[in-house]
C-alpha cells in the first residue's frame, strides 16, 4: 500500500492509474503527468520521454506495476518511476481493488439518504427532491464530488451531499428558526450539477459542459427541469427559494456563484458546504502525515500545511 512508505524508499507495487495528461517539458520533451492510486491514498508520478505507444497504454482506468523511487516535489509525496508496465491477466488489475471510495457502502448511502427524505415535509421540495435523485441516481452514488479537492472518490458526491444533511439537521436542532426542509433539500441537491459537470469516478476530468457553464448553473437547469416536469411554477416562492440555495452554496462571486447568500438556509448552507470540504481535505492530509509533523501545503484550504498532534482522540465509552 502506499501509505506503507515513506520518503528515500524504492520498492514496487500495483497502483491504478487515476488520471493520466500528457505534457511537454521547457524544452520540448513529452511526458505523461500520471495521477497513481490504491485504497490507502493517491499520489503523483512523471513518465519521461513519454512515446506514443506509452500515452495510448498508460491511461486512467488501467493497473500498472511500477518500481518507484519515493520522493518529494515542493513538500508534496512524489513517485520518481524507475520500471513501468500494465499489469497482466495473471496479476491484480481489477480497478476495482484500487479505487478509493466512500467510506460507507452506496447501498447504505441509498439507504440514508431515502430515510432523510421523511424529514423534507414540505410538497414541493420534497417531490423536486424525489425526482432529481431518482433521475440521476447512477450517477448521484457513483461520481466524485470533484476532480482533486475535496471528496474525489467513487461515491463522495452523495457522500459529501450526506455529511451536509446530517450537519444540517444538528444545527437546526440548535437553532430551531432554521427551515430544515429546504436547508435538507439544498443540502442533497446542491452539487446535482456534478453528474454533468465531471466525467465520472476513475479518470475524472472536466466535460465540455462543466467548463462551459460549471455546476452550479447546470444545478439550476436540473431543477428547472424538473420543476417543469412536476408542472410547479418556477416564480412560486418554494422554487424560488430552493434555487436560490442551489446558486448561492459558494457564497461568493469568485467563488462560482453568481449571487452571494441572501436568505438564513442560503447562508448555513454554503457554510456547512465549505466546513465540510475542508474537514475532507484536511483530514486527508493529516492521514498521510507522521505524528508532531505539518502536513503538505493543501491548495483548497489556503494552501496551509496542518500540524497532526500527537493527541489521541477521546475513546467513546457509551
Amino acid at each position: 500500500m502506499l501509505s506503507d512508505h515513506k520518503k528515500g524508499e524504492t520498492y514496487s507495487i500495483y497502483l491504478l492509474i487515476k488520471a493520466a495528461e500528457k505534457r511537454t517539458t521547457s524544452k520540448g520533451s513529452p511526458y505523461i503527468r500520471l495521477t497513481l492510486t490504491d485504497r490507502s491514498g493517491e499520489i503523483q508520478a512523471n513518465l519521461w520521454d513519454a512515446s506514443d505507444q506509452d500515452v495510448e497504454k498508460y491511461i486512467a482506468g488501467r493497473v500498472a506495476y511500477l518500481t518507484v523511487l519515493q520522493d518529494e516535489y515542493q513538500s508534496k509525496a512524489q513517485l520518481k518511476i524507475q520500471e513501468i508496465r500494465l499489469a497482466n491477466d495473471s496479476e491484480p488489475g481489477d480497478p476495482s481493488l484500487y479505487e478509493i471510495s466512500s467510506p460507507i457502502s452506496k447501498k447504505d448511502l441509498q439507504s440514508q439518504v431515502s430515510d432523510l427524505l421523511f424529514q423534507i415535509t414540505n410538497p414541493t421540495w420534497n417531490r423536486i427532491v424525489r425526482n432529481v435523485l431518482n433521475k440521476y441516481a447512477d450517477k448521484y452514488y457513483d461520481y466524485p464530488a470533484a476532480e482533486k479537492l475535496h471528496h474525489a472518490y467513487r461515491g463522495g458526491l452523495a457522500f459529501h451531499s450526506l455529511s451536509i444533511a446530517k450537519l444540517a439537521i444538528k444545527v437546526a436542532e440548535l437553532y430551531p428558526q432554521i427551515n430544515l426542509s429546504l436547508l435538507l433539500s439544498g443540502a442533497l441537491l446542491h452539487d446535482i450539477g456534478k453528474t454533468v459537470e465531471l466525467s465520472g469516478p476513475v479518470g475524472t476530468e472536466y466535460t465540455n459542459e462543466g467548463q462551459l457553464l460549471g455546476h452550479i448553473v447546470i444545478g439550476d437547469e436540473i431543477l428547472v427541469e424538473s420543476a417543469e416536469e412536476l408542472g410547479f411554477d418556477l416564480h412560486s416562492e418554494d422554487m424560488l427559494l430552493l434555487r436560490h440555495l442551489i446558486i448561492s452554496h459558494h457564497n461568493k462571486l469568485e467563488f462560482g456563484s453568481p449571487i452571494p447568500p441572501r436568505e438564513l438556509e442560503a447562508y448555513v448552507l454554503s457554510k456547512l458546504d465549505d466546513l465540510d470540504a475542508h474537514i475532507q481535505m484536511i483530514t486527508a492530509a493529516l492521514n498521510k502525515t507522521e505524528r508532531g509533523h505539518f502536513s503538505e501545503k493543501i491548495f483548497g484550504a489556503d494552501n496551509q500545511p496542518y500540524y497532526r498532534s500527537n493527541a489521541d482522540l477521546p475513546q467513546n465509552h457509551d
